[in-house]
């Protein structure tokens, strides 16, 4: 019993604590600390730190640090070559106005399904989201759970073939592929993008019907939609970035989809794997190749980008800089709740707490 109430004890600071700021590369060894100690094994810390904190943190490094590099990458690339923000203005081109909200969540759904970091589509949007909120006359208090609804939920976790991270952290695990249970992963989508666009409707509808609109916020500052396809081929990401094509601007998001779909499906499936069992015996290619497409997709799509825009880039060597160091953070905030979740896993009130979860149904899996 102690050791369990320890586990929530620590579980629950670590939540507060990280939402209020405080970094979790500190809060994870400490609150595994603490859990720990409440556990009655303080003189067990510190092999417990060498041996299961900071193994499960390597693990975990060493699987997913292509991933997360090269992920971030690409949509720094994206960014900085004027693409992001070409598609976001041919979606709104497309849709207008009058229809914001559904607008948004398409043009954060498609850039995040191509493999555009989350965080670079919430940039790269928002700018775009407020003009539509505004011209629409939709609160502006709407604005992030729309952005949120096409970055962070279907695309990001149900989408067959999505390369987000939280799709490919499985592949090891199960053996299985970014395209696993397609059926499956598009109902999932269509129940995802289907209530959140009815709760976002309703919500903008009640708005209105209380006299709410956009809001007065002097801080708005314009961003210039196009009014042609002329101009939406010529949208400049806000540097010296130029003529960027609507073909090109997608094309990168069709490798990285299409390259994986190809090694996963055709190329990986056709190689003899057993020359590589045989120098490396603790490989298990079924359970890695997902992750090795994935690798290959994401190499394939940046080095397109990188030369098709040959020549338009206002300094590339600072957009591959920043693109590469914007990967360290979330890679070992990620790693350290690893290795405080393996250090948990380890305690014996987590096995109390695994068994009576486990046992609510027993005779169903």
């Amino acid at each position: 019993m102690t050791s369990t109430l320890a586990i929530v004890v620590s579980l629950v600071l670590l939540m507060y604590l990280a939402y209020r700021g405080i970094t979790v590369l500190l809060l994870a060894p400490l609150m595994a600390g603490l859990a720990v100690f409440l556990s009655g094994e303080i003189n067990l810390f510190l092999p417990i730190y060498s041996d299961t904190f900071m193994k499960a943190l390597g693990n975990y490094v060493i699987q997913f640090l292509p991933i997360f590099l090269l992920g971030s990458l690409f949509g720094q690339l994206m960014a900085d070559s004027g693409a992001a923000t070409t598609l976001s203005h041919w979606i709104v081109k497309r849709l207008g106005h009058e229809r914001a909200i559904v607008t948004v969540v398409l043009a954060c759904a498609l850039l995040t399904y191509g493999g555009v970091s989350l965080f670079v589509v919430a940039f790269a949007i928002f700018p775009v989201a407020k003009n539509l909120f505004r011209e629409a006359d939709i609160p502006k208090r709407l604005v992030p759970a729309t952005i949120a609804l096409g970055s962070f939920t279907f695309t990001m976790t149900a989408m067959p073939g999505t390369p987000a991270i939280q799709n490919a952290i499985p592949i090891p695990f199960f053996g299985t592929n970014v395209f696993a249970a397609p059926g499956l992963g598009i109902i999932g989508s269509l129940i995802m993008l289907g209530g959140g666009l009815w709760w976002l409707q309703s919500r903008a509808s009640k708005a209105q019907r209380a006299g709410e609109g956009y809001g007065d916020h002097p801080d708005d500052t314009d961003v210039k939609l196009p009014d042609s396809d002329e101009e939406i081929n010529n949208t400049a990401s806000g540097s010296a970035m130029a003529q960027m094509p609507l073909f090109l601007a997608l094309l990168p998001l069709i490798l990285v989809i299409g390259v994986n779909a190809v090694l996963t499906y055709v190329v990986i499936p056709s190689i003899d794997m057993t020359y590589i069992t045989v120098r490396f015996p603790n490989i298990v290619p079924d359970k890695i190749a997902g992750l090795w497409a994935l690798i290959i997709a994401l190499v394939v799509a940046c080095t397109t980008l990188v030369l098709v825009r040959l020549g338009h880039w206002s300094d590339l060597r600072q957009t591959i800089n920043k693109g590469v160091f914007g990967f360290m953070l979330p890679l070992f905030n990620t790693a350290s709740e690893v290795g405080y979740g393996a250090v948990i896993a380890g305690l014996a009130g987590f096995a109390i707490i695994r068994d009576a979860v486990l046992n609510v149904t027993p005779t169903n899996p």
